[in-house]
Formats: structure tokens, C-alpha cells, sequence
């Protein structure tokens, strides 16, 4: 699991003052990109070998209101890995109080977008620990 700190910024809010609810994902992309980044690999250097996971399928359970400039926490975990898709799950946590929850489905596709099987050593790199863990970064 990797954590990553966001503050809410005020565009991402409504007419309410709440976070907008497709900001959620935006969310849980800035943490799923940081638990690759602290497992040492930069999407980007899968991109140049022709490895792209798009998002197939996203779901978010809303449990409480978050707004303006307070900080929530992301925490990604991968959940399930197969042959040609990666499914992490997700909590945006409001100090220790559950704000939202869900998870993405990834397929590994080329750059053609053809469903491809993903490489032994990104699945490694998937399963593995986290090599820099850095709490205090935050979007």
C-alpha cells in the first residue's frame, strides 16, 4: 500500500463548497501513479516499451463530504493482478475519518491498444515494496 497527502484546492469544489465528485478520481490517479513512483518506475518508461494500463472500469462509494483546503489522504493498493489486467483499490481518508472508497480496473494494452500480457517484470514491480516512501508528498 502507498499513502500520498492531497489538499483539497478550491477548484475542485462545487457551488456547495464540496469536492466535486469526479475529482475523487483525479484522486486515486495522483495515488496510483505515486505507488508506481515509489516502486522505483515512472509511467512514463513503460509508455516507451509500448506498456499502457487505461483505466477500463472505475468505482467510488461516497461516505462523507470533503471541501476547501482540507487535507485528505490517498491510499492506493494494488488488489488484484492477472495476466493482462491490474485492479488497486483505493480510501480517501479525512485524518482517520473514511471519505470515499473504490477502485480502477486496468488492462495492460500496446501502443495499438491491443490487449497485451503484462511483462514479468512490471507485474514484479506491481507486487513489489514500496523502495521510497515519501509521506510528505503531496498534488
Amino acid at each position: 500500500m502507498s499513502r500520498y497527502s492531497v489538499r483539497v484546492r478550491f477548484g475542485e469544489t462545487d457551488l456547495m463548497g464540496i469536492v466535486h465528485h469526479a475529482t475523487y478520481l483525479s484522486y486515486f490517479e495522483a495515488g496510483r501513479v505515486e505507488y508506481l513512483r515509489r516502486r522505483g518506475i515512472e509511467y512514463l518508461e513503460w509508455a516507451t516499451r509500448g506498456i499502457h494500463l487505461p483505466v477500463v472500469e472505475a468505482r467510488l462509494r461516497y461516505k462523507k463530504t470533503a471541501r476547501f483546503d482540507e487535507l485528505l489522504l490517498v491510499e492506493s493498493r494494488l488488489s488484484k493482478l492477472t495476466r493482462v489486467t491490474v485492479e488497486f483499490s483505493y480510501r480517501i481518508l479525512r485524518e482517520a475519518e473514511l471519505v470515499t472508497e473504490g477502485h480502477t480496473l486496468l488492462a495492460c494494452v500496446d501502443d495499438a491498444h491491443v490487449p497485451k500480457r503484462i511483462p514479468p517484470d512490471v507485474a514484479a514491480v506491481l507486487r513489489g515494496p514500496e523502495l521510497s516512501p515519501r509521506e510528505e508528498d503531496r498534488v
